[in-house]
């Protein structure tokens, strides 16, 4: 069994004051997938920066303070890759230093951990989302193309900062017009899943369901009311996702014990 958990920490250095460390200890994932890490590796203490039993790859951002993605593997890692650029595709090379992909290979798998822009309609912020996704299709063509080559599966955890369709947000109607559930960006998505044929593994295993959301904000009581978004995925190739046995959310029990303002989205795949 392999177990794959994803996470937007939402600031790691906060998140392991609320109960990150406690949540750690317990887990039974085998790779931990982390974004929005928001410090550099020796800004964190050294039970989060390298806990006891795992091999850790940290990828900060060059600007401080944020972004940033973060692996924790059980496994040593066979190989490492920050950033996509270069790999055979335009335009990856200017998120290599944001803090925003890293990958690892460990034994017949790919994961990586994404955190892609969230943007905000009419800034700038939304046109490097646009850009960023310009160039990472691309290269998930390509990084299935190598791993199927090598006799691999992929799965990409992380913030995709994109609700898919209606059933993967609360307010959808309220969005439709808001960065995260705009048309070109749900299509953009389509892409990834038709022409690139990759599975949003949650989605496959729960299609009829509403949501099941992680993310919430911390406005109001968006969590109490689970009036979320599902914008967190594993994304992986038909060949791992058709070997997902359960998926779930790890929701917290209240308001007050949640360590991040998105929950663990976890997969368990049968090899």
């Amino acid at each position: 069994m392999l177990t794959v958990t994803s996470v937007n920490v939402n600031g790691l250095r906060a998140a392991a004051k609320k109960g990150f460390v406690e949540w750690l200890a317990a887990t039974d994932a085998d790779v931990i997938c982390l974004q929005e890490v928001r410090a550099e590796p020796e800004q964190l203490p050294a039970q989060v920066r390298e806990p006891e039993g795992w091999h850790t790859v940290h990828a900060p951002a060059a600007a401080k303070g944020r972004a940033g993605v973060s692996l924790y593997s059980r496994r040593a890692p066979e190989r490492v890759q920050t950033g996509f650029g270069g790999h055979g595709q335009d335009g990856g090379e200017e998120f290599d230093t944001s803090g925003r992909y890293v990958e690892i290979d460990l034994p017949g798998v790919t994961v990586a951990s994404l955190y892609l822009p969230s943007g905000e309609v009419g800034t700038e912020r939304q046109d490097e989302k646009e850009r960023f996704m310009a160039a990472f299709l691309p290269y998930l063509v390509g990084l299935k193309a190598r791993a199927a080559a090598e006799g691999r599966e992929v799965v990409v955890c992380g913030d995709w900062n994109i609700a898919h369709q209606e059933a993967d947000l609360k307010n959808w109607r309220a969005n439709r017009k808001n960065s995260g559930f705009l048309p070109e960006e749900r299509a953009w998505l389509t892409r990834v899943f038709a022409e690139a044929e990759y599975v949003d593994v949650v989605r496959a295993l729960h299609p009829d369901v509403e949501g099941p959301y992680s993310w919430w904000s911390y406005r109001g009581r968006a969590f109490d009311n689970d009036t979320g978004w599902r914008i967190d995925y594993l994304v992986a190739t038909p060949g791992l996702a058709g070997r997902a046995v359960k998926a779930w959310v790890e929701r917290a029990a209240s308001h007050g014990e949640r360590w991040s303002d998105h929950a663990p989205v976890t997969a368990v795949f049968d090899l």
